[in-house]
């Protein structure tokens, strides 16, 4: 799973590399890649805000009336991590749509329930730019987005290499609406991939100054990364609770945020 801007932004900060989130639901992270079975599958949490796409990771507890809100945003940090990724994927998860992915369909339906997203499509402010950029370079074969609540399908046939990305996104869980899809992958097994763990140890500073986008020299890191996934394995830890959950009993605090 990604995230988007409904989880709680201190349990999304705890995990920013990813884990599990409950015995059966392994979280990508802010940006993260696993093999589930035998599928690539990438993501890209978070919703777009130009404004602080360029910041670095700067959000700590207490959040205050800003931060409660910009720890959800995409940063060009994780964005720029996913790039690296020198193999195409089978399944990219992102809770923002690709910007311009309706270029790929025929939205007279899409229109016809959601009358201002034509509005938002010819003023260019439908979607999120980083996500377009990856289902660009990494080719999916399936791409899976939330965000906007409506059953929607397109169809991206990349120029390089004759590949098709299938785009579907869903609507929210409510009686009498689209919302289920269902795949079986089999076996049923997450695994740490390589070059991923490779990017993430050379790049492991979440106030990272970008280079002007150049690549990363991965030699190293990979080495160092197949040698201890030699002596460990592939899979994650299985999942342990860190924190006991929520009662609904339980008082609430009225402190205000610093």
């Amino acid at each position: 799973m990604e995230s988007g801007a409904k989880e709680d932004g201190k349990c999304v900060n705890f995990r920013y590399y990813g884990g599990w989130a409950t015995p059966n639901i392994y979280f990508l992270g802010f940006a993260g890649f696993v093999k589930f079975g035998n599928i690539r599958i990438g993501g890209l949490s978070g919703i777009y805000n130009a404004h602080n796409y360029c910041l670095g990771d700067h959000e700590r507890s207490p959040y205050n009336e800003n931060t409660i809100r910009s720890v959800y945003h995409v940063r060009e940090y994780d964005a720029y991590k996913l790039m690296h990724l020198e193999e195409l994927i089978d399944i990219f998860l992102s809770h923002d749509w690709p910007f311009g992915i309706a270029d790929y369909a025929n939205c007279n339906n899409l229109f016809a329930t959601k009358k201002h997203f034509k509005d938002e499509i010819q003023q260019g402010t439908l979607g999120c730019k980083p996500a377009a950029q990856l289902l660009e370079k990494l080719k999916p074969s399936y791409c899976f987005s939330a965000q906007l609540h409506c059953k929607f399908t397109a169809v991206v046939e990349h120029e390089e290499g004759g590949r098709v990305t299938k785009f579907l996104t869903l609507d929210n869980c409510l009686p009498g609406h689209k919302f289920l899809q269902v795949s079986i992958i089999r076996p049923y097994e997450v695994q740490y991939h390589e070059d991923w763990l490779a990017i993430t140890q050379k790049s492991n500073r979440r106030s990272f100054d970008l280079p002007t986008r150049t690549q990363l020299d991965m030699q190293d890191c990979r080495q160092w990364v197949k040698s201890r996934m030699e002596d460990r394995g592939a899979k994650p830890c299985e999942f342990s609770q860190t924190a006991p959950p929520h009662k609904p009993s339980d008082s609430v605090s009225n402190a205000t945020f610093s």
